[in-house]
């Protein structure tokens, strides 16, 4: 039995697995603001032995950050300002008897859609759009993150005076001071500038994966995080921006954009690491 965990920025996601098989799922919101490292730590274990099985032999945790796999050590987790440095591998290890793995999130993710799809592909690129933005890459079926997990960090690059991550995620909805769930109802009513707001976000998207095109060339790009609930909303826009910024038609008519918001996709991939 496998247990995967994902740490997001709003929530935590707790998923027991027999093979490929959901079997029992554990949410809890994300550690409280200012919370210091110990207090973290504290109820990530305490939340985890909610769910521990004794037949669990390996634990797979994805976080919003930098990795050392090999070692699982979590460094400067953005949206968990007191994991400057974090042997989580070491301090999950220490209580409970499994093997312990530690990836990127978004890697997560990409592993777990990977394993969803019937079909292969060559290079899927996952695509994560929530509290942050992050991406993974799976070559083959292989997961290929790098010594430090930083394969993926390109919602960090320069874009319209900020970077990406800040028109990909749920922070261009808070910078305009709206709530992406609740711009989504009022967009599915009808509601003009909430259907304004989510076409803007397929542009700034749009050229997001013009980026992805150019850096990795995928076949198939799978968006999750709780966003991708919303593709239909920005999918248009979203299109129409990469077509105009991605000039190799033959690579964009092979090309697969899907989503799959489903909170077990990156669990799944969790427990796989």
């Amino acid at each position: 039995m496998l247990l995967g965990i994902d740490i997001g920025g709003t929530t935590i996601h707790f998923g027991l697995l027999e093979g490929s098989e959901l079997v029992g799922k554990h949410t809890v919101p994300s550690f409280g603001h200012g919370w210091g490292l110990q207090q973290t730590l504290d109820y990530l274990l305490e939340e985890t032995a909610r769910v521990f099985h004794r037949d669990v032999t390996r634990i797979g945790i994805g976080v919003p950050t930098l990795v050392d796999p090999a070692k699982g050590i979590v460094y400067q987790a953005a949206n968990i300002p007191s994991w400057e440095e974090v042997r989580l591998k070491d301090v999950v290890e220490g209580r409970f008897p499994a093997t312990v793995s530690v990836n990127n999130d978004s890697n997560c993710f990409a592993l777990g859609a990977a394993a969803s799809l019937a079909k292969p592909y060559r290079v899927l690129v996952g695509v994560t759009l929530g509290t942050g933005l992050g991406a993974g890459v799976v070559l083959d079926g292989k997961l290929y993150d790098g010594p430090h997990c930083g394969v993926g960090e390109i919602g960090a690059l320069p874009y319209e005076g900020l970077d990406y991550e800040a028109f990909c995620s749920k922070k261009f909805f808070h910078a305009r001071g709206v709530d992406p769930m609740g711009a989504a109802e009022a967009a599915r009513a009808g509601g003009q500038e909430a259907l304004e707001l989510f076409r803007e976000f397929g542009v700034h998207l749009g050229t997001f994966l013009s980026v992805v095109m150019f850096a990795y060339d995928p076949d198939c790009i799978v968006l999750g995080g709780g966003i991708a609930h919303s593709f239909p909303l920005f999918k248009d826009s979203m299109w129409d921006t990469l077509i105009e910024k991605y000039p190799y038609r033959k690579n964009l008519k092979d090309l697969s954009i899907l989503a799959m918001p489903e909170e077990e996709i990156a669990l799944v991939g969790a427990a796989s690491l």
